[in-house]
């Protein structure tokens, strides 16, 4: 990475005593909390299956105001070895409120190499976290995401190809060692794309209500993406928000490092494809969330600068999001 492009940044690390990405933001109580995971150097040697990615717990972050520049680092929210069903890899989590009750929805591998995902429940945002004894019944893969629609109900997108192991259950039960290529399973470069997961939540928020159904996203055709068109197609790093009463559907095209959005009519879909919300960040993963705060609209994000670009060591940031006067978000370029 270039000193030059780093100094050219649009905004600078949220918090820089420890290395964040992921993060997923949201508003409580009138105050910006930050959800991201927390990248610890494994010294693992970079890999397809994100092995190097070997985070053991999960900080929260927290901002009075998304033009702070700074957040506050409260700790230790939630620890692997508090989780009984899960042995490593708590990778990117996401949390919900209902009724003064705090749930932080994380995925982890368990003790046979498989990711699902758990639910934490506490009285503060911020923490500590008390897992549940079990994952997530009929949860799988990574990166979940929840919603609360205005009528009170909650719906968590999930998913992630390579390492995220989604094309591992795509007949309904895993498939292959653990250790297998990431790319074994996968479509055909003709078939349609491997899409996200959405399920409704029950009214605990602790189990899905119902069984997950596939997030397709359409190209300018009605058409479903192929999973060959790389530029555009769902890889990872599923968020739902609304904006003028569509559902805007967000995610990363992984290899290809752009962070893109679909939208739709409902929180099921299916979601036409609408453009490039950031273009490439410096490390490999792109990874985000959409808030709105006083009436403006942020972008959190991450990239590798802190580190000087070492992929598993990121950096939570912030940016504004605007949209045009037809609901398309404009994209952001994050160095200049």
């Amino acid at each position: 990475m270039s000193e030059e492009k780093k100094l050219n940044a649009i905004s600078e690390p949220l918090v820089t005593n420890i290395y964040t990405a992921d993060p997923s933001a949201h508003v409580f109580n009138g105050k910006i909390y930050i959800y991201p995971s927390h990248d610890i150097d494994a010294g693992d040697a970079f890999d397809d299956l994100g092995s190097h990615f070997a985070m053991e717990d999960y900080h929260i972050l927290s901002m009075d105001t998304p033009t702070d520049g700074k957040a506050v680092d409260n700790g230790v929210a939630l620890h692997v070895n508090d989780v009984k069903w899960a042995e490593r890899q708590m990778w990117a989590p996401d949390a919900a409120e209902k009724n003064g009750k705090y749930y932080l929805y994380f995925p982890a591998k368990d003790y046979d190499g498989i990711f699902r995902i758990g639910v934490a429940v506490s009285d503060s945002p911020i923490g500590p976290f008390v897992p549940q004894e079990e994952a997530i019944k009929n949860s799988f893969s990574i990166d979940p995401a929840v919603l609360k629609d205005e009528d009170g109900s909650y719906y968590m997108y999930f998913g992630g190809i390579w390492g995220g192991q989604l094309q591992r259950w795509r007949t309904g039960v895993f498939k292959g060692e653990q250790a297998e290529s990431p790319f074994a399973f996968l479509p055909e470069e003709n078939e349609p794309a491997l899409c996200a997961k959405v399920a409704k939540l029950t009214d605990d928020l602790l189990e899905f209500a119902e069984a997950p159904t596939d997030v397709v996203i359409l190209d300018e055709n009605g058409n479903p993406l192929l999973q060959g068109d790389t530029d555009r197609r769902f890889f990872e790093a599923s968020w739902m928000h609304k904006y003028n009463g569509k559902y805007y559907f967000s995610y990363s095209t992984g290899d290809t490092h752009f962070l893109c959005y679909a939208i739709g009519d409902n929180p099921y879909g299916p979601f036409t494809y609408g453009g490039r919300i950031l273009e490439p960040v410096i490390g490999w993963t792109s990874h985000h969330s959409i808030c709105e705060f006083k009436g403006k609209w942020y972008l959190f994000y991450h990239d590798s600068s802190l580190s000087n670009g070492v992929t598993q060591l990121r950096c939570v940031k912030v940016t504004e999001l605007e949209y045009d006067e037809n609901g398309k978000i404009k994209t952001i370029v994050p160095y200049q």
